[in-house]
């Protein structure tokens, strides 16, 4: 008997994911516990809640916060640090709000995040949109079309960024020095 389910079977299949032991760092799982948000990432027993309530993840099938936590709880720090799908959070704590284990999933990505920038690696947008704050102030550059656009129909000039006060902030928080190494 087959079941005619409403969507395509590829979308209800399971990605298996092969794991060496070679691949495992079993400190992982302790050294983002000691960052601040993510005490509590050993307390995660997979109950899903974050990813089914994820907005992220419901349209991008790629984007699993579930996994990302097992994954750290295994040790596949390479895998997590290295993949560009942990830059998808929108940080909107949905996640947070709804874990019954009060995991504080966000603040583990948030950590990823970090180490994976530590590590060497961040993806060439935030690079381009930081490199655009410390240039104009703004995340993208504003084409001098549109700023004559809007002079022409009357509108006020945009504000201009502090751009000193944001180099100081990027230079504060190392910023600055990440982005220069992970771009080399």
């Amino acid at each position: 008997m087959e079941v005619n389910f409403p969507y395509p079977k590829k979308e209800l299949m399971v990605e298996k994911m092969v794991v060496k032991a070679t691949e495992m760092d079993p400190k992982f799982k302790y050294e983002i516990k000691k960052m601040p948000g993510a005490e509590k990432i050993l307390l995660c027993y997979q109950c899903g809640t974050c990813t089914s309530d994820c907005p992220i993840a419901r349209f991008e099938d790629l984007y699993r916060p579930r996994k990302f936590i097992k994954m750290t709880q295994l040790g596949l720090k390479k895998r997590l640090l290295s993949n560009d799908v942990i830059w998808l959070c929108s940080a909107c704590y949905t996640c947070v709000d709804h874990c019954p284990q009060n995991v504080g999933i966000a603040h583990v990505v948030r950590a990823l995040r970090n180490l994976s920038v530590e590590e060497g690696s961040m993806p060439q947008v935030y690079r381009e949109l930081a490199a655009n704050i410390l240039k104009t102030g703004y995340a993208y550059i504003i084409p001098k079309r549109r700023l004559q656009g809007r002079e022409e129909k009357g509108l006020p000039s945009l504000p201009k960024g502090n751009l000193e006060s944001l180099a100081k902030l990027f230079d504060l928080t190392s910023l600055s020095k990440n982005i220069e190494r992970v771009s080399k």
